[in-house]
């Protein structure tokens, strides 16, 4: 792995993942949508594309232009808006089209905890979010793509400690931004992970 497109990476925890790549020595393509949005520190850093993860061409243009990128990681999010949404999965449909079209495998995606709940345990302010988190983890799941579904718990803005990861089900009821953004990047080279849907919480031992 040596260059990776991020979508979403100026939110609060997509700037983690460009801060570790960038950490690990890897070349980041980012897509954003307005300069306003783009931290300083990643000018001159970080090779920027504008654009919009709900455009096709758009992402095509991240994930093939100036040579194609090893991985993708997707931490699309909806600026605490809860309200029905389509934006998150037809961002994530492009993800994989363009990546087809490329013909890279890899790619992690952030969706949420809640998925791993039944619905009666989702509070229903959540419902609607849910249900697209849903559809972006059905569209995942039927890429046929080395995919890692990742299902983070309450995202805490606080450093890393350690965490723990597991397949199907939720270790813990909160992770640092940190530590998502770690996995976020380190689970590409994780084959252990390919095609699951991996849940991730701080570590007992750190609490």
């Amino acid at each position: 792995m040596q260059r990776i497109a991020v979508i979403g990476g100026t939110g609060m925890t997509g700037q983690c993942v460009v801060d570790y790549a960038l950490e690990k020595g890897l070349k980041v393509r980012l897509l954003y949508r307005t300069e306003p949005t783009i931290p300083e520190r990643f000018r001159g850093k970080v090779q920027l594309v504008q654009g919009d993860a709900t455009k096709l061409e758009d992402v095509k243009n991240l994930i093939e232009g100036d040579g194609a990128v090893d991985g993708v990681c997707v931490i699309l999010g909806t600026r605490n808006k809860l309200e029905a949404t389509t934006e998150l999965s037809r961002g994530t449909e492009n993800v994989i089209t363009a990546m087809k079209e490329a013909k890279i495998t890899k790619f992690s995606v952030v969706m949420s905890s809640f998925l791993l709940r039944p619905l009666n345990e989702v509070p229903a302010v959540f419902h609607k979010l849910n249900e697209e988190h849903q559809r972006m983890l059905d569209l995942t799941k039927a890429s046929g793509l080395d995919y890692i579904a990742i299902l983070p718990p309450h995202i805490a803005d606080e450093p890393g400690t350690s965490y723990t990861v597991v397949h199907d089900e939720a270790p813990g009821r909160l992770v640092s931004k940190d530590d998502l953004g770690k996995f976020i990047v380190d689970s590409l080279d994780q084959p252990e992970h390919y095609g699951r849907v991996c849940g991730i919480a701080k570590s007992a031992k750190s609490n």
